[in-house]
């Protein structure tokens, strides 16, 4: 096994972990650093989906205390927690209902070189005027959500089944619509990401069953390693910035790199 597919695993692995909860696609980056690398080390599907069962690790390892405080209230009979559950599961049903459904749709059509970098250069768009219009923040917790908020906020999740837009940016464009507080905005984004990744991760790990072997396991255990490391250390940072200074930034980071993006895709032909 090449020695530079382990730094190519490494690399794409902190990819993942950076990438994966900033509103900038996680997706676009990855296609375009997998390129340049030329990453051939897994076939198939494989790597992506351990890259993104580290990311999500990380997110369960800094939530572990509130994460168990929902799991026993839950038991206990705690309203808090049953509301924080309700509005995961309601946040979460129109994505996985519209991505069982037009499932070969989007990865047959919509993996479009130009299609992620339009959604790149529009996700960007949005946040700045979105952030521009400064929606009164209403809504300071997640336990706060109504069940008909949860759902708005799922339904502009869909977008993100658009390679590009993001799912994380998607998310958090959909909770400050509705008057969300951008912490709060930022840690349902995370949340919303346990259900949603698990999710795709199983039916992708079902799908390339036959293609995971024990000679691939070092290059994904680095990947995974990669991506959850880098995703602890970005997470506690994101969060803190946006309280401090929102999200315009990341708008502009997705406009430049949209429009580098379709440079990029030009030249390669």
């Amino acid at each position: 096994m090449p020695e530079n597919s382990f730094l190519q695993a490494l690399i794409l692995g902190i990819v993942e972990g950076v990438t994966e909860f900033l509103p900038v696609s996680s997706t676009g980056h990855l296609i375009v650093v997998g390129d340049l690398l030329g990453f051939d080390g897994v076939p198939g599907e494989v790597f992506e989906t351990s890259i993104q069962i580290g990311a999500i690790m990380a997110i369960c390892t800094l939530y572990m205390e509130r994460l168990v405080g929902v799991a026993r209230g839950i038991f206990t009979g705690d309203p808090m927690a049953r509301s924080f559950v309700t509005s995961i599961v309601l946040a979460t049903l129109p994505m996985v209902a519209l991505g069982a459904i037009f499932y070969d749709f989007i990865v047959g059509v919509l993996f479009s070189p130009y299609v992620v970098a339009t959604a790149f250069i529009a996700g960007g768009a949005a946040i700045i005027v979105i952030e521009r219009m400064q929606i009164e923040e209403r809504i300071g917790s997640i336990e706060a959500l109504t069940p008909l908020t949860a759902i708005k906020i799922g339904v502009f999740q869909c977008l993100a089944l658009v390679p590009g837009m993001s799912r994380a940016g998607a998310t958090i464009i959909g909770s400050l619509i509705v008057g969300v507080e951008r912490k709060t905005a930022a840690e349902f984004s995370f949340f919303l990401a346990i259900p949603v990744i698990v999710a795709a991760t199983a039916f992708d790990l079902w799908g390339n069953r036959t293609l995971i072997n024990g000679t691939h396991l070092p290059i994904l255990a680095t990947g995974f390693a990669a991506a959850f490391l880098s995703a602890l250390v970005v997470v506690r940072w994101f969060v803190g910035f946006v309280s401090r200074h929102g999200f315009t930034v990341f708008g502009w980071y997705r406009i430049i790199f949209g429009s580098l993006l379709f440079v990029y895709f030009l030249t390669r032909g």
